[in-house]
C-alpha cells in the first residue's frame, strides 16, 4: 500500500502540488500522466524520498526497497554486466564476505542465503534484462565509458529492473530506447511481482502494463482504475457531467441576476431581491475544462511534385567507407508514409540521413526530385537551441530576409503567439522546444517531413494534437519512434531495417510486435550463434554452480559429523569432552546434537539433489 496524503511543493513562488492525496492499491501498476510541467517527476522525487514536500507526507510499508532511476547515467571502465550485477547489493556483500570467511558456521549461513536470493542464476538473469534492452554479448563486456549517454541510461534501467525493488518508479523509460526493447520492457513489466508507478505518455504502454491511471492536474492528482483508454473515457465522462452543470449554474446566476435586477428597487420585493443576493453569493463558480490554446502543430502545404519523390535503386550507405546499409531498393512518393522498424544500431537514423540528403550513397543510385524541399527532424536540434534566444530571434535568423508577420504567421502555427514567442527558449518546456525545432524544419514547406524520435518530449495531448496534424498534411512523412499509437496512426507502410539493408515488412505492427518478442534480438542467425554460446554458458555456470553446491555440501557434512562426534563423547565420556562442551548440561549437550542432527540430514539432503542435479546435467 502507498499513500500520498495531502503532498504540497512549492517551487520558485509556484505551487507545484496543492494537497495532493491518493491512496495506491497493493501491487497496483500505476501510470502517472498530466501535461508537461505539472509536477510527475517532482511527485516521482517525493515518492521516491529525494525530495521533501513542504507540506504531507508518504506512507508505504516499513522496510519497503524503493527503486528509482536517477538522472545521471553511469560511466566508467565497469561494464554493463557488471554495473547491473552490482545493483544487488546484498548478493554483492555475500560473495565479498565468503571469499575471507574463515568460520564455517558463517560460511554455511553466507551460502545459504546466497541459494535462497537465487545469486549463482544473478549472471544469466542479468544478462537477459541487459539482451532485452539491446545489449548483444559482446555489448555486455564494453566498458560504459564507450557508450553514449543513451546507452548509459539503459544500463541504469537494466540494474533497476535486475534489483526488484519493492516499490519501481519508471519516469519515462522508453525515452532511451527504441520500439524493440519497448516491447521488451513492456513484457518484463506486465508479470513485475510489486507495485510499479510509471511516468509515461505513451498510450500502448500504458495500455499494455496499467491497471489503474493517477492523474495529476492543477497540482491535485485523481486515481482512475483501468488503462489510459479507460481514463480517457471516464475522464470524458468527468468533463461532460462539469460542463453540464457550469451550464446549469450558469442559467441559474442569469436568473437570479434577472430578478434581482427587476426586483431590487420595489419595497414590496426588495426583501426577495435581497435573499437573491445572498444566493448568488453562494454560488462557486465551476471551473471549465482545462483547455491549452497553445498545444498547435500546423504543417505548411507543399508544393505539388510529381511522384516519385525519392527513388534507390540497390544504393548502399555508410561512413568513412565502411557500408552500413546495402541493397537498397526504395521508392517514395509524394502521398507516402512510412515507419523506419528495427534495433537502435541497425541503421534506422543512416537511412533517414540518406532521404535527407545529408549522406551520398556509397554504391548504386538515388534519384530525388530536383525541386524537392526535406523538413528532417532529429533530437540533436531540441538540444542545440539557444537557450539565451526567443523563438521569434530562432525563427527570423533562419527566414532570412522575411517580414516579421511571416515570422510570426510561421511561429503560430505551432502555438508560439503573445508572449510565448518571445520567451526564452532556456525557459521553454521540452515539449514546447520540440515544437519550435518542428517550426524550424518546416518553414519552407517541405514536401518530405522526415521525423527521428519526434514525441520524445511531447505528452499525450501533444502527441495527438501532432498526430492530427500530420494526417493533415499533404507531403510524405518518414518516422522513426518508439510510440506506436503514432506509428498506428501516421504511417501506411512499415519498412524493417535489419540485416544491413531495409525491406518492406510485409505485415502489420501487431505481427512486427510478435515478431520481436519471439524472435532473438537481433533476429539473424549470428544471434541465434550468440544465444546458443549463452544457452551453453548459462549451463556451464549452473553446472559450475553445482559442483561447488556439492562441495560445500561435503565440508559442511564433514563438519557436522566432527561436531556429532564431539557431542556423544561429550555425553558418554565426559572427562574426555572437549573444552567447550565439558560445562554443559545433560541437558544442553542432548539438545545440541539434536540440532546438529538435524542440521546434518538437511544438508544431506541438499547433496543429494545437487548431486542428482549436477549428474542429470552431465
Amino acid at each position: 500500500m502507498l499513500n500520498l496524503n495531502g503532498i504540497t511543493v512549492r517551487l520558485g513562488g509556484r505551487t507545484i502540488l496543492d494537497g495532493a492525496t491518493a491512496m495506491l492499491p497493493t501491487r497496483a501498476r500505476v501510470g502517472l500522466i498530466g501535461r508537461n510541467g505539472a509536477g510527475k517527476s517532482t511527485l516521482v522525487k517525493i515518492i521516491a524520498g529525494a525530495l521533501e514536500p513542504d507540506g504531507g507526507a508518504v506512507e508505504m510499508p516499513r522496510g519497503a526497497r524503493i527503486g528509482y532511476v536517477a538522472q545521471e547515467a553511469p560511466a566508467g571502465r565497469t561494464t554493463p554486466a557488471e554495473a547491473v550485477l552490482a545493483a544487488d547489493t546484498e548478493r554483492a556483500a555475500l560473495l565479498h564476505e565468503a571469499e575471507d570467511c574463515a568460520d564455517p558456521d558463517r560460511l554455511g549461513d553466507i551460502h545459504e542465503r546466497l541459494n535462497a536470493i537465487d545469486a549463482y542464476a544473478a549472471p544469466a538473469r542479468a544478462a537477459r534484462i541487459l539482451n532485452g534492452l539491446g545489449f548483444d554479448e559482446e555489448m555486455q563486456a564494453r566498458p560504459l565509458d564507450s557508450y553514449s549517454g543513451g546507452w548509459r541510461m539503459r544500463v541504469a534501467l537494466a540494474a533497476l529492473l535486475f534489483s526488484q525493488p519493492d516499490l519501481l518508479l519508471l519516469d519515462e523509460p522508453s525515452n532511451h530506447l527504441d520500439l524493440e526493447a519497448v516491447l521488451w520492457l513492456e513484457d518484463f513489466l506486465k508479470t513485475y511481482p510489486a507495485t510499479i508507478v510509471i511516468v509515461s505518455h505513451e498510450r500502448d504502454f500504458l495500455n499494455n502494463i496499467v491497471d489503474h491511471i493517477l492523474h495529476l492536474q492543477g497540482g491535485k492528482i485523481t486515481l482512475y482504475a483501468g488503462g489510459y483508454d479507460s481514463f480517457e473515457r471516464q475522464r470524458a465522462e468527468r468533463l461532460a457531467q462539469l460542463e453540464a452543470a457550469r451550464a446549469n449554474q450558469a442559467a441559474q446566476r442569469a436568473k437570479l441576476q434577472d430578478y434581482i435586477a427587476r426586483n431590487s428597487a420595489r419595497a414590496s420585493t426588495a426583501k426577495q431581491a435581497q435573499s437573491r443576493v445572498k444566493a448568488l453569493a453562494r454560488l462557486q463558480p465551476i471551473a471549465e475544462a482545462f483547455e491549452d490554446p497553445s498545444l498547435t502543430f500546423g504543417f505548411p502545404d507543399p508544393t505539388e511534385l510529381k511522384p516519385p519523390l525519392i527513388t534507390l535503386d540497390m544504393a548502399s550507405v555508410g561512413y568513412a567507407e565502411t557500408p552500413v546499409l546495402q541493397r537498397l531498393n526504395l521508392r517514395i512518393d509524394p502521398d507516402d508514409r512510412l515507419a523506419l522498424l528495427g534495433r537502435n544500431g541497425n541503421g534506422k537514423t543512416t537511412l533517414a540521413r540518406l532521404l535527407a540528403a545529408q549522406l551520398a550513397p556509397m554504391a548504386g543510385a538515388m534519384a530525388a526530385s530536383g525541386k524537392l524541399k526535406v523538413g528532417y527532424f532529429t533530437q540533436y536540434q531540441v538540444e542545440e537551441l539557444d537557450s539565451g534566444d526567443t523563438p521569434v530571434e530562432h525563427m527570423a535568423r533562419v527566414m532570412k530576409g522575411a517580414t516579421p508577420g511571416a515570422v510570426r504567421a510561421q511561429l503560430g502555427r505551432f502555438g508560439f503567439s503573445g508572449d510565448k514567442a518571445t520567451t526564452q527558449v532556456g525557459r521553454l518546456s521540452g515539449g514546447e522546444r520540440a515544437r519550435l525545432a518542428l517550426a524550424l524544419i518546416t518553414r519552407e514547406a517541405p514536401h518530405l517531413l522526415i521525423l527521428d524520435e519526434p514525441t520524445n518530449h511531447l505528452d499525450v495531448d501533444a502527441r495527438e494534437a501532432l498526430v492530427r496534424a500530420l494526417a493533415e498534411y499533404r507531403g510524405a512523412v518518414v518516422i522513426v519512434s518508439h510510440d506506436r499509437h503514432m506509428i498506428e496512426l501516421a504511417a501506411d507502410r512499415l519498412v524493417l531495417v535489419d540485416g544491413g539493408t531495409a525491406r518492406e515488412f510485409d505485415g502489420s505492427l501487431d505481427d512486427y510486435t510478435a515478431l520481436v518478442l519471439a524472435r532473438p534480438a537481433a533476429g539473424d542467425k549470428k544471434a541465434n550463434r550468440k544465444e546458443d554460446r549463452r544457452a551453453a554458458a548459462e549451463r556451464r555456470e549452473a553446472a559450475q554452480a553445482l559442483r561447488k553446491a556439492v562441495r560445500e555440501a561435503e565440508t559442511e557434512m564433514a563438519r557436522l559429523q566432527t561436531l556429532r562426534s564431539a557431542l556423544d563423547r561429550a555425553m558418554f565420556d565426559p572427562a574426555g569432552a572437549e573444552p567447550g562442551f565439558a560445562k554443559l548440561t545433560m541437558t544442553e549437550l542432548m539438545k545440541r546434537r539434536a540440532d546438529a542432527e538435524a542440521r546434518l540430514e538437511a544438508i544431506e539432503a541438499e547433496w543429494l539433489a545437487a548431486s542428482e542435479a549436477l549428474e542429470a546435467a552431465a
